[in-house]
C-alpha cells in the first residue's frame, strides 16, 4: 500500500477503536460513559433547553437514538476506510455487478457486513480481508444486542427515580404541614430508612447510567429534582427530634442525600457548598421548582 492507502487504513482503525471504546465505557464500564455518547447526550440537552426555554422530555430519547446512530456510523465508516485501499482488486464481484473503487462502494460493502445481511455479490478475495469482514459482522451483531440491552437497562433506573419522587410526594401529602411529627417515631424512622435506601439506589443509577440524568419528567409529581429538597427537610427535622431511633434514620437519610449531591456535583457540574444548594441547582437545571420544605425545628 502507498502512503494514502496507509493513511486511510489508520484513520479507519482509529474510528473503529473510538467506537469500541465509547461502547465499552457506556455499556460495560460501570462508572462512566464514552466521550461520544456523553457529548451527544449533553448537546441534545443543551440544545432543547435553548430552543424551548426549558428541558424537553424528548431530548434524552432522541439523544440515545443519536448515540446509537453515531456508533453505527463510526463502525460503518471505519471499516469502509479499511476496505477502500483494496477495492476493487481485493474483492470478487458477482456476475453483472459493476466494479467500483470509490468510497461509496467501500461504504456499501461495510454496511452489508455490519448489518450481517451478506448479499454475497461482493466478497473479499484475500483471507485477511475475509477475516476482517467476519469480525465486522460479529461486531455488528454485538452492537445491536448491546444497544438493546442499554435501552432495557435505562428504563428500570428511571422507574426507580420516579418511584422515589412519588414516595416523597405521598409522604408530604399524608403528613401535611406537621411532617414527621405527625407519625409515630418508630414508623417515621422506618419510612426514612426506606427513603435513604431509595436515594442510594438513585445515586448508583446516576453513576452507572450517566444518560439517565438527561431524562426530563413532564409532571412534577414524578420529578426527583422537584421533590428531593423535601427529603432534605425531613432528614433535618428527624435529626432535631429527641428520639434516638428517628435521629439515626435522619442521619442515614442525610448521608444518602449527601452522596447524591456529591454525584450531582462531581458528574454533572452542579455547584453548591451544601447538599441543599446542589439540589437547588439540580431543580433549576431541570426547570422544576423545588418542593416546599418541612418546618425546621
Amino acid at each position: 500500500m502507498d502512503f494514502e492507502d496507509t493513511l486511510w487504513t489508520l484513520l479507519g482503525l482509529a474510528l473503529i477503536l473510538l467506537m469500541l471504546a465509547d461502547v465499552f465505557h457506556t455499556l460495560l464500564y460501570p462508572h462512566g460513559s464514552g466521550p461520544v455518547g456523553r457529548a451527544i447526550m449533553r448537546g441534545f440537552w443543551l440544545l432543547t433547553r435553548k430552543v424551548r426555554g426549558g428541558a424537553s422530555s424528548i431530548a434524552a430519547p432522541l439523544a440515545m437514538a443519536a448515540v446509537i446512530a453515531a456508533w453505527a456510523s463510526l463502525a460503518a465508516i471505519g471499516w469502509a476506510l479499511l476496505y477502500l485501499p483494496h477495492l476493487p482488486d481485493g474483492f470478487i464481484y458477482g456476475d453483472g455487478v459493476p466494479r467500483g473503487g470509490n468510497f461509496a462502494e467501500a461504504l456499501y460493502v461495510s454496511i452489508v457486513a455490519l448489518s450481517t445481511v451478506g448479499f454475497g455479490e461482493i466478497v473479499a478475495a484475500h483471507p485477511l480481508l475475509r477475516l476482517v469482514m467476519a469480525f465486522q459482522a460479529v461486531a455488528g451483531f454485538g452492537l445491536l444486542t448491546a444497544t438493546v440491552s442499554w435501552i432495557l437497562q435505562m428504563y428500570p433506573a428511571l422507574s426507580r427515580r420516579r418511584a422515589l419522587a412519588h414516595q416523597l410526594n405521598l409522604f408530604r401529602e399524608a403528613a401535611g404541614t406537621d411532617g414527621i411529627s405527625a407519625l409515630d417515631p418508630g414508623h417515621a424512622a422506618t419510612l426514612l430508612e426506606s427513603m435513604a435506601e431509595n436515594v442510594a439506589s438513585v445515586s448508583i443509577d446516576l453513576v452507572s447510567f450517566h444518560e439517565s440524568y438527561y431524562f426530563h419528567e413532564v409532571e412534577q409529581r414524578g420529578s426527583l429534582p422537584a421533590t428531593i429538597a423535601y427529603a432534605h427537610g425531613l432528614a433535618s427535622d428527624a435529626q432535631g427530634t429527641g428520639n434516638a431511633e428517628l435521629q439515626f434514620a435522619g442521619r442515614m437519610l442525610q448521608a444518602a442525600l449527601d452522596d447524591l449531591a456529591e454525584v450531582l456535583r462531581g458528574k454533572f457540574g452542579h455547584l453548591g457548598t451544601t447538599s441543599l444548594d446542589v439540589f437547588d441547582s439540580y431543580a433549576l437545571h431541570h426547570k422544576h421548582r423545588r418542593a416546599p420544605e418541612t418546618g425546621s425545628s
